[in-house]
């Protein structure tokens, strides 16, 4: 199963240009050192939420969006190899000094895939999503996304991928359990669908809504009222 090391970024809305630079140039290394796939999506449908949301994850401010990014892997030994060479390389160390985001506000961390479907391809738009999963835990979790994922494809998703934290590091300032508001007994799943366009998400949306295989799904193991999501622009798939 697909492992994941996901990213939440605050950008301002101006370095829009230079935070695909950066990445950009980030890319072909992360490649070389190990990275089997980097995806860079920028903000487009993220909704204000009453208790959180993506923008709070980050504590986002006025003139920030968010950047919803994540690395994959074929499994954690091969995340955790290329992760040591990363951090050795001076090349990477270079690329760090003139980040155009600010770093203390960016939360990441490894997550575990537990279910994913569909074919991997150039998604134009993506729905990311990040959810505290209840005590029932990962195999609940792995059962809902299973019943759920066939519903997506066969409303016009490409992918569906669902992933539960793994090496999920405590932040001075923002992380993954603050931004679910992760109680006792409970972790976090990070996960997206990946669709061809905005056109094609939202109309398939709309369609899972009204079909009555919605319910058959069944109660999902999580509190929704506390899931953040959002969807977002691919602006780099390499």
């Amino acid at each position: 199963m697909t492992y994941i090391e996901g990213f939440l970024t605050p950008v301002p809305v101006a370095n829009r240009d230079a935070y695909l630079a950066h990445a950009e140039r980030a890319a072909p290394l992360l490649k070389e050192l190990g990275v089997v796939r980097m995806v860079e999506t920028w903000s487009d449908d993220v909704p204000r939420g009453r208790i959180n949301d993506l923008w709070g994850a980050v504590a986002a401010t006025d003139g920030e969006a968010v950047a919803f990014s994540w690395f994959e892997y074929p499994d954690r030994a091969a995340r955790d190899a290329a992760s040591a060479r990363i951090m050795a390389d001076p090349r990477m160390a270079d690329m760090m000094q003139d980040m155009p985001f600010d770093g203390r506000r960016m939360i990441w961390g490894g997550f575990d895939g537990v279910h994913e479907a569909g074919a991997a391809s150039t998604p134009g738009y993506i729905d990311g999503v990040v959810l505290p999963v209840g005590a029932e835990g990962r195999d609940a979790y792995a059962r809902h996304a299973a019943a759920m994922a066939p519903l997506l494809l066969a409303h016009g998703a490409l992918r569906v991928m669902d992933a539960i934290a793994d090496d999920v590091p405590t932040g001075e300032t923002t992380d993954f359990p603050r931004a679910v508001r992760q109680a006792a007994g409970e972790t976090v799943s990070y996960g997206w669908i990946e669709w061809p366009d905005r056109a094609t998400r939202d109309a398939g949306w709309g369609a899972i809504m009204a079909d009555p295989a919605m319910t058959a799904a069944g109660e999902p193991p999580y509190d929704g009222k506390r899931m953040i999501f959002g969807g977002f622009i691919v602006i780099l798939d390499r």
